[in-house]
């Protein structure tokens, strides 16, 4: 076999492994991609759950457009890498020059000053819009409620619906108990919120951010109200505790119960009533189970359910009854 004729065998099985293995990795990214089950809409969210309000989705598109510019700049990046390894490599017969050095080619340098530049600022002040609106408070919300976080339970109040005996009508969770947060769709709420312990966190998921609960929030300047425009669909979400604040952290859950504004006032209205059933004020739970409005007015949760903070127990029990 001639020399000529063997280095031109070496290259062409040298470019045929190159192709299987380039197709190779297209079949292995077309079979993950057929093989997830997920949506194009759930691929674009890139693992964000799906928010309920206005604000979750602010936050889902800046993230979304974010990842995809960082993946942009990636594959750029990947592909100079991989351009340099495949055309730049030293190869046999070398005699060892050093190729033609551009490290003082001053156009390359300052596009790669200024287009890093000019990224991080277009991805800041779109960082800053979103925040901005997050943020925002705005007079007189529609609904108002009082949050106090507690080892390790939550106690939800409001401060404008009386209940039967003068009070603010409130949701106590106990460790048999998930409190229930019954909130109107559409209608814009603010949450007031402090710890009457360390501090915990308020978070639910499908509002894709979290707020501290602080204890003393005046005294350690904390702005503890915030705002949402409104939720817009029904259902129950599960809210957690999202700050480690001691040994129960995990199992301090609540159950927000989104529910039509009509259902919602009908809900304030026995919650300002006696159970005729019992004599005493209606619970939360059991002024849902009036309502009669399928899964969502489920008297007891159903996303979620209490665990037993008896530490001789390591499993979880069931609901017993809603407050």
């Amino acid at each position: 076999m001639g020399r000529t004729w063997r280095g031109r065998y070496r290259r062409g099985s040298g470019r045929a492994r190159g192709g299987r293995v380039a197709r190779l990795a297209g079949l292995g990214v077309l079979v993950a991609l057929l093989t997830t089950g997920c949506s194009v809409e759930e691929v674009l969210r890139f693992g964000w759950p799906e928010g309920v309000t206005p604000q979750a989705t602010a936050m889902r598109e800046l993230w979304t457009y974010a990842t995809i510019a960082a993946l942009v700049v990636g594959a750029i990046t990947w592909g100079a890498m991989a351009w340099t390894v495949t055309f730049h490599r030293k190869r046999k017969g070398d005699d060892g020059t050093p190729p033609r050095q551009t490290q003082y080619n001053l156009p390359v340098e300052i596009v790669f000053t200024v287009v890093p530049t000019i990224i991080v600022a277009v991805l800041f002040g779109f960082t800053v819009n979103v925040q901005n609106y997050v943020d925002v408070d705005v007079p007189d919300p529609d609904v108002r409620i009082d949050t106090l976080a507690f080892q390790w339970n939550w106690q939800f109040s409001y401060p404008d619906a009386p209940a039967v005996d003068g009070k603010p009508i409130s949701t106590l969770g106990t460790s048999d108990t998930i409190p229930l947060l019954v909130l109107p769709t559409e209608r814009r709420i603010q949450f007031t919120q402090r710890s009457n312990d360390v501090i915990h966190s308020f978070f639910v998921p499908e509002f894709l951010f979290k707020r501290d609960v602080f204890p003393m929030p005046e005294a350690n300047n904390q702005d503890n109200v915030w705002q949402i425009d409104r939720i817009e669909r029904e259902g129950a979400f599960v809210g957690r505790c999202a700050e480690l604040c001691g040994s129960y952290h995990s199992q301090m859950n609540f159950e927000v119960r989104a529910v039509s504004p009509a259902l919602y006032d009908r809900w304030l209205g026995l919650r300002a009533q006696d159970n005729p059933a019992t004599g005493a004020p209606y619970t939360a739970g059991e002024a849902l189970g009036a309502l009669d409005c399928g899964e969502v007015c489920s008297p007891t949760s159903y996303k979620t359910y209490p665990f037993s903070t008896d530490r001789t127990k390591r499993s979880a029990t069931e609901p017993v009854a809603a407050r």
